[in-house]
């Protein structure tokens, strides 16, 4: 190989490795491997502890982590809740960021009951959302939408169907479900933080 040839070939290797790390450096994820959403969101209309009504709309252009809780649970819930406050407070002056926690026993969980849990819990009601509506609408907004309970768990009668998952749903700006984590460990909750940051830069 002649000395030229040489040069050259070494000449065109640097500048591919330099734009690799160039744009590495200027697009978040850019090096990351992709891969394809676990699923997307669906439209919904459900209401939040307010009593106003949010629609898919409300989300289009953010990040939101999503999960599902029930106010009288004593054991997954207030945890899974209370790992996702750090992302809550890291993040709530972020207008693009915002939390959905769904109910799964609406019956019990009103609008009145979700405005207590809200205040008790001392969040920005517009950056984090506590929701109530039908039951087969929030039941298949978890398995179908969120990808966040199995949606072979469906029963025949709605009623006597009941879903208690420790999981949340991290949506990215173009309403795709990314990833899933662990509610209860707090290796993933903080994960989950550092993933929530990178979305908003995209």
């Amino acid at each position: 190989m002649s000395k030229k040839r040489l040069f050259y070939i070494l000449f065109f290797t640097a500048i591919a490795v330099g734009f690799f790390f160039v744009m590495s450096a200027l697009i978040p994820g850019y090096a990351e491997e992709r891969f394809p959403p676990i699923s997307y969101v669906q439209p919904f209309k459900f209401t939040n502890q307010n009593g106003e009504t949010v629609t898919d709309k409300a989300i289009e252009g953010k990040v939101v982590a999503v999960n599902f809780f029930f106010t009288t649970c004593k054991s997954v819930c207030p945890k899974m809740n209370n790992n996702l406050r750090p992302s809550y407070e890291a993040f709530k002056n972020e207008p693009d960021f915002l939390i959905l926690s769904h109910t799964s026993d609406p019956e019990i969980d009103t609008v009145s009951v979700l405005k207590h849990y809200s205040d008790s819990m001392q969040v920005d009601p517009s950056r984090w959302m506590f929701l109530t509506g039908r039951k087969d609408s929030l039941y298949k907004a978890a398995r179908l939408s969120y990808s966040l309970d199995d949606p072979n768990n469906n029963v025949a009668s709605v009623e006597d169907d009941f879903m208690h998952t420790q999981f949340i749903a991290l949506v990215n700006r173009k309403g795709e479900v990314v990833k899933i984590y662990d509610g209860l460990k707090n290796g993933e909750v903080a994960q989950m933080k550092e993933d929530i940051r990178k979305l908003l830069k995209e």
